[in-house]
């Protein structure tokens, strides 16, 4: 694992820990590493809860309770669907907060309304904070889906930081 993302793992866990929260998370384009990177630290049962890898739009219906109408209208890469993920993932879960993420990390699949690298991350939180950011991230598929975990991780870091009184997007 990539000694950042291993870094800020065990800075968000210490984070959560100190909160008493648990995390949850709905992978769709990242495949399940935002889990890989977390259960990576030591002890991470404490503060991590689970994870959802929905990749396909049947999956983000079924497990995370996404809409169908959603999914039709604006896609799986979109904030709508995101935010429907991100907030599912909470109410399916014991967490106190999660991260959800879709996007198209390539090679192919990209349009010209969503290129290669274009990425929706989504955090929220069970006080009611909810926010959703689109990213456009160069480089190739592993590259690409590096980034997403790095700034949703970042993300969660910035909202846990003891002077988050709310969420807000990053700064990143």
């Amino acid at each position: 694992m990539n000694g950042e993302l291993t870094t800020l793992a065990r800075d968000v866990g210490e984070a959560l820990l100190a909160r008493g929260w648990r995390l949850v998370c709905a992978e769709s384009c990242t495949g399940g590493l935002i889990a890989a990177a977390v259960t990576e630290i030591a002890g991470s049962s404490a503060w991590f809860e689970r994870g959802f890898v929905t990749y396909a739009n049947e999956a983000k219906v079924e497990l995370l309770g996404v809409r169908a109408d959603t999914l039709a209208q604006h896609g799986a890469v979109s904030e709508a669907c995101v935010h429907e993920m991100v907030l599912g993932a909470l109410s399916r879960s014991h967490a106190d907060v999660a991260i959800a993420v879709s996007g198209v990390a390539g090679p192919s699949g990209g349009s010209a309304e969503k290129p290669v690298g274009t990425v929706v991350i989504g955090w929220a939180d069970i006080v009611g904070g909810v926010s959703v950011a689109r990213f456009h991230f160069d480089g190739d598929r592993a590259v690409v889906r590096e980034q997403a975990v790095r700034y949703a991780l970042q993300g969660l870091l910035k909202r846990l930081a003891p002077a988050a009184d709310d969420f807000y997007l990053p700064e990143i």
